[in-house]
């Protein structure tokens, strides 16, 4: 014995659902006739279709608004990612403000599910050697890859690197790149 067309069941099950909460142009933009709606409003006429074996309805996919939900869910994958990787290599909460949007709160929750601990009191000052250093990398970095120093994406892609090989918070780093890139005052 044949079991009833799930895509059937899908299809009566949706249409129900949105019958109920009056979104009937949903009903006959999926293809739902006046008749076909009608017969929606009699438990046996319902039955019928959803135990038909016969499968009377057809899925289409648009793949343009497929294609943009997986981009949207690896955009947000990337996000998440970047985030981390600021808190990881000690990211100030101004900075996730500036570059993601996030709040205090929000901030303090995601160190927290990180495991990293809260950051309390103000940033270390490096000392001559590490600024002399850190400059020396920035500038290399800087002619090396030819960064426009306007260009914010670019300076915190390289702060991230400098932070991680020399082994300083980012906040640090990131603070010390915009003392050196500010212009000066007249």
């Amino acid at each position: 014995m044949s079991s009833p067309h799930p895509l059937n069941q899908a299809v009566v099950a949706q249409a129900l659902h949105d019958l109920r909460n009056g979104q009937l142009r949903r009903c006959q933009a999926m293809g739902f006739s006046g008749p076909a709606l009608e017969a929606l409003k009699h438990p046996a006429l319902v039955s019928l279709l959803v135990n038909s074996q016969v499968a009377w309805c057809t899925v289409r996919v648009n793949s343009a608004v497929l294609e943009r939900l997986l981009d949207q869910v690896r955009d947000v994958a990337r996000e998440i990612a970047s985030i981390d990787r600021l808190l990881r290599c000690g990211a100030s909460t101004e900075m996730l403000a500036e570059f993601h949007g996030l709040s205090h709160q929000e901030v303090a929750l995601r160190r927290q599910v990180l495991g990293l601990p809260p950051h309390k009191g103000r940033w270390p000052v490096l000392t001559e050697a590490q600024d002399s250093a850190l400059w020396t990398h920035w500038n290399d970095g800087v002619k090396t890859r030819k960064i426009d120093l306007s260009d914010t994406q670019a300076m915190l892609d390289l702060a991230i690197e400098l932070a991680e090989t020399e082994t300083l918070p980012l906040a640090v780093v990131w603070s010390s790149i915009g003392t050196w890139t500010r212009p000066e005052s007249p």
